[in-house]
């Protein structure tokens, strides 16, 4: 793995949440943003029938979320397939999780989550390119995608040692359907 990805999946990978930004909200009366937490790992491990020498890696996000006024955790797994150009750039392509398997069993603790290459397909998010800043210690992003039938995606993240900002903009035919306007805070929890 080069250093490009070496350091994305340093920041990235492990346990996050944004469990002090919601502490904050409720403290000052009024909760605005979910409760989210994301266990992340590389996932190439359980990506069967791979090419040799298929480049990069692929990670397994799980994202949990809680919504204000909901007391019911719900789970969004998503996999990525991760590359560089080498020099200042991770490079992010959103990978359906095969239909077969469902959302509980996509999960990194899952030993028997097997994923067949050949039945890998990219969703239609496009490439998201994470700028490496060595002066800040970070990788930005702005990424907007056309995911069809109206729906456009805006992605604006800062991921640092420090812990990640997190926007995700979501419109339908123009309208904003997001209900919050900051990022959502995450920082690194023991697993």
């Amino acid at each position: 793995m080069d250093r490009i990805l070496e350091k994305f999946t340093e920041i990235l990978c492990g346990s996050l949440d944004n469990q002090a930004q919601i502490d904050e909200e409720r403290a000052a009366g009024k909760q605005l943003h979910p409760y989210a937490k994301h266990v992340t790992d590389i996932c190439d491990d359980k990506i069967k029938n791979r090419p040799d020498g298929h480049p990069g890696i692929y990670i397994l996000e799980e994202s949990y979320y809680i919504y204000p006024g909901k007391t019911e955790m719900e789970l969004k797994p998503l996999l990525f397939y991760m590359r560089s150009d080498g020099v200042s750039k991770a490079l992010l392509q959103s990978v359906q999780i095969p239909l077969h398997i469902t959302k509980d069993a996509a999960r990194n603790a899952n030993p028997d989550l097997v994923m067949d290459w050949n039945d890998l397909e990219f969703r239609n998010f496009g490439i998201a390119e994470y700028t490496w800043f060595e002066q800040e210690q970070c990788f930005r992003v702005d990424h907007t995608a056309d995911m069809g039938n109206g729906i456009t995606f805006r992605l604006i993240e800062t991921l640092s040692y420090d812990g990640l900002s997190v926007m995700e903009l979501v419109h339908k035919d123009g309208v904003k359907l997001t209900t919050y306007d900051t990022p959502i805070l995450y920082k690194k929890i023991e697993a």
